[in-house]
């Protein structure tokens, strides 16, 4: 998971953002670790110029541009002149499927069009990196293990959602074969789920938090985990004596409901 972007303070002069660290969770909540996100990803100054030029260019690619309006050459009829040229009192006319006349063709109406803008790849991937940077500074960026859902379920989406501690339009990044995460989330409308290789910029300048597997990080990203800590001697004989006094409880209180009903 490396990524070939150049950092924005070699041409504005500005001093990249601290290294962001963050919580690497599991879905019921529990830190098992820690993560340092890649510098050259999530620490970026922000650059409004850049974000603006970038979203308008993805807006403008996901328009369709198939309008289409009839001109007098494309509209049925019209071929003979409505009435003499002289004569008549009336200004002379010679069709009446000209653009001023009901029924006629449209003048200088919309055709089909590509609305698509020409931006650098560069330019996209370094959005992409201040919009992350911009909310990795807000800490509005989560890391967890996997998604572990067994079947797709929107009640275990939500629960997840819940544990991990996020609110307001949330951004999901999966990986293509996690089919389960997909369905399970697809009734939310507060959480969008996306593609790895699909990100861009406004998708992330438009939500609220920003979520990540282990799989789906951007760039140089270290994760550390914690070390699994094994019971001391004094904490097993502790739980055995818990154990021992709850299963006791329990055979008394069958003791007495069993005496109850041979008095009864």
């Amino acid at each position: 998971m490396t990524a070939s972007l150049t950092p924005l303070e070699t041409k504005t002069g500005k001093e990249a953002l601290p290294l962001h660290t963050v919580d690497y969770r599991t879905t019921e909540g529990t830190v098992i670790g820690s993560v340092e996100l890649d510098k050259s990803v999530f620490s970026l100054p922000v650059n409004i110029s850049l974000l603006h030029q970038v979203v308008v260019a993805q807006l403008a690619a996901r328009r369709s541009g198939t309008q289409s309006t009839r001109t007098r050459a494309e509209v049925k009829g019209g071929s003979a002149k409505p009435f003499r040229q002289k004569g008549t009192g009336s200004a002379r006319q010679g069709s009446i499927r000209a653009p001023h006349f009901t029924g006629g063709g449209v003048a200088l109406g919309p055709k089909p069009r590509s609305y698509d803008m020409r931006t650098p790849k560069k330019m996209v991937k370094q959005a992409l990196a201040v919009a992350l940077s911009d909310r990795a500074a807000s800490e509005r960026i989560v890391v967890i293990n996997e998604w572990n859902f067994v079947v797709p379920k929107t009640k275990e989406a939500v629960a997840a959602l819940d544990n991990l501690g996020v609110s307001g339009k949330i951004l999901l990044v999966i990986t293509r074969e996690d089919e389960t995460a997909l369905r399970s989330f697809a009734n939310l409308g507060y959480a969008v789920t996306i593609p790895r290789d699909q990100l861009t910029a406004y998708d992330v300048l438009g939500s609220d938090y920003v979520i990540f597997t282990k799989d789906t990080l951007l760039g140089d990203c270290q994760i550390t985990e914690k070390a699994k800590t094994t019971p001391s001697k004094a904490e097993s004989a502790a739980k055995k004596t818990t154990k021992a006094k709850v299963a006791k409880a329990e055979g008394v209180v069958a003791e007495d409901i069993v005496k109850a009903d041979e008095e009864i």
